[in-house]
């Protein structure tokens, strides 16, 4: 009954920027866990970012790190992901994830995944 929906996928030219949204509803047990995730064709599910609600402190993917920023708001149930400098390796499908793991920011961590929003930079 867990349902997670993002938003805001779209497209960009190299160097743009685009903000994405995600937000749970249901019976959300207050996740200890929020993040994204992407793939794109061809190739593996990557980690984006996660958000903690213990600490409200995004950790981020290392293809990523300094270029996107996440934010949760733990109230709302909602998490955020805003790119900047966008680059064609960037486009891919987007996912939200929350969960109750503890042990790291591996997709094992998320019991619950949304359906994805496309996002492609353009060159």
């Amino acid at each position: 009954q867990v349902k997670l929906v993002e938003s805001g996928g779209g497209m960009v030219r190299t160097g743009g920027s685009l903000s994405l949204s995600c937000a749970a509803s249901g019976q959300t047990f207050g996740f200890e866990l929020m993040g994204w995730f992407r793939q794109a064709p061809g190739k593996e599910r990557e980690f984006v970012a996660g958000i903690r609600r213990s600490s409200n402190n995004p950790v981020y993917g290392r293809s990523v790190s300094g270029r996107f920023v996440a934010n949760r708001d733990i109230a709302k149930n909602t998490i955020t992901l805003h790119m900047f400098s966008l680059k064609p390796e960037d486009t891919a499908v987007y996912l939200c994830a929350a969960g109750y793991g503890t042990d790291g920011y591996g997709e094992s961590q998320y019991a619950y995944w949304g359906q994805g929003t496309q996002v492609t930079v353009s060159s």
